[in-house]
């Protein structure tokens, strides 16, 4: 990133931080770490810690169901029913797929006006692991199409309400559910004033390895981490092979599963491969010439996610220097990012939407995907990554009581992690505090949203009884 415009939220003063701020001057003087400290204290007169527990909806709140039919424009027709029927199963799918719901809502409530850059879709199921470039497996945020400068709070807010939506799924109790929470907020505002007051370099060194998490987590999360961690290991490129694709007259083909995995036509395909020719120049030097070594071998339309269902996604095989020697690669396509109309400025506007997720996934992630890129394929932008890369997640229906909250507090710790290495910290730090004023508002809030995600995901059920939208179930 060369940096970026302070962006405006409507109602609020924005403040700039250069915390970790991209510069584009070395000869900047930066502001003193205790005046940005004291202006983060400040903020708490004008908004209150307590205001941020408030959900109230207005009466002009945009109709989620509408808001969930405006998402479908441009998407490939045949697969809207598919997103449809995953937003429908549950509670907990109804908030994975509806990120633009939830900008809605939490764009209109208290906010200090601190921006880092937020992934703005940190939801529960978007932290996971991952190989790092040297092959270990570290954990932490894992989605990134809607990452966006913009405030704190609202990651924040759409991460502790995932929580409870998905622990009342999980048969928790509501104490449970409050006692996560509140866990999470905790581990959030620790790890974000120990980060404020670290040198700008080594906040950028932080990360978690999931050895390490498992060696440092209570008995019932240490178990299901050291489980998702067998299973992420053996989900590599290689292995693969034998799972997505066959051997035809001596050449390896992608097998068709629709309306999952559907074969690409030859002009389109084309179109795609070049475009991956044109990838290769967003690399680094080395790994440029490191993948330039392998052929493209077959690409096919392959559907992943909740809300991403729609959008235009490829998986493409390469082939190295022997039929073994596989790289999947993953082209998803990038529209704006559903905080973008709630930030003015010049950083709501990105010339590329894979590039802008690209360079955000590398600000918040300690380690990132090498092969992570960006590619145009006529009017549509993507950005590209390995598809198979031990990714990995811990399987939430798993999660015990004890567990959940255990886990609630390693996501906290990771995405404070995450806005630490990009702006505002010790503003954040400041104006968190010590006490548990924000731990207890940010409960409040993230109960009384997930009653209205139920009541959301209800409102969609009846819409898809009386047909007003097509749905697939099952798929």
């Amino acid at each position: 990133m060369t940096g970026f415009a302070r962006p405006s939220v409507p109602g609020h003063t924005v403040l700039a931080d250069t915390d970790g701020s991209p510069y584009t001057s070395l000869r900047q003087r930066p502001v003193e770490r205790a005046e940005r400290y004291a202006i983060g204290k400040a903020l708490r007169k004008r908004v209150p810690r307590s205001s941020l527990g408030t959900w109230d909806p207005a009466p002009d709140r945009a109709d989620p169901v509408e808001l969930i039919k405006a998402s479908h424009l441009g998407r490939v027709e045949r697969l809207v029913p598919v997103r449809v029927g995953r937003m429908v199963e549950s509670p907990y799918g109804f908030l994975r797929g509806t990120a633009v719901v939830m900008a809605e809502d939490v764009a209109r409530l208290p906010a200090t006006g601190i921006m880092p850059v937020v992934c703005g879709d940190a939801h529960l199921g978007n932290f996971g692991f991952y190989a790092s470039p040297e092959r270990d497996l570290v954990i932490d945020l894992n989605d990134f199409d809607e990452a966006h400068p913009g405030c704190w709070e609202w990651d924040v807010r759409r991460l502790t309400a995932s929580i409870w939506v998905a622990g009342r799924q999980n048969g928790a109790s509501e104490d449970t559910c409050a006692d996560a929470v509140t866990e999470c907020v905790a581990a959030y505002r620790e790890e974000l004033r120990y980060l404020a007051d670290q040198p700008l370099l080594s906040r950028s060194y932080q990360r978690l390895d999931v050895d390490r998490l498992a060696q440092e987590s209570s008995k019932p999360l240490r178990d299901e981490v050291e489980r998702a961690a067998k299973r992420a290991r053996t989900r590599t490129s290689d292995r693969a092979l034998p799972r997505f694709t066959r051997e035809i007259e001596g050449r390896r083909h992608i097998v068709e599963e629709p309306p999952l995995i559907t074969r690409v036509p030859e002009p389109e395909a084309e179109e795609l491969a070049a475009a991956l020719d044109a990838y290769l120049l967003t690399l680094a030097p080395h790994w440029r010439r490191a993948l330039g070594g392998y052929t493209i071998v077959d690409i096919a339309h392959k559907v992943v996610g909740v809300g991403s269902v729609g959008l235009r996604a490829y998986v493409a095989l390469l082939e190295g220097s022997s039929p073994d020697d596989v790289v999947f690669l993953q082209l998803k396509q990038a529209r704006r990012s559903v905080l973008a109309r709630h930030v003015h400025g010049e950083s709501a506007r990105h010339a590329h939407q894979g590039q802008r997720v690209v360079e955000y996934q590398q600000a918040l992630q300690t380690v990132s995907d090498p092969l992570l890129g960006w590619a145009t394929v006529g009017d549509h932008q993507y950005y590209v990554r390995q598809f198979r890369d031990m990714k990995g997640t811990v399987a939430l229906d798993a999660l015990d009581g004890a567990a959940l909250c255990d886990y609630a507090a390693v996501l906290g710790h990771l995405l404070a992690k995450g806005h630490a290495r990009t702006s505002g910290a010790s503003m954040i730090a400041g104006y968190v505090g010590r006490s548990d004023n924000v731990d207890i508002a940010m409960r409040r809030f993230a109960r009384s949203y997930a009653d209205q995600t139920e009541a959301d995901h209800a409102a969609l059920v009846k819409a898809v009884e009386r047909g007003e939208l097509p749905v697939e179930r099952g798929v």
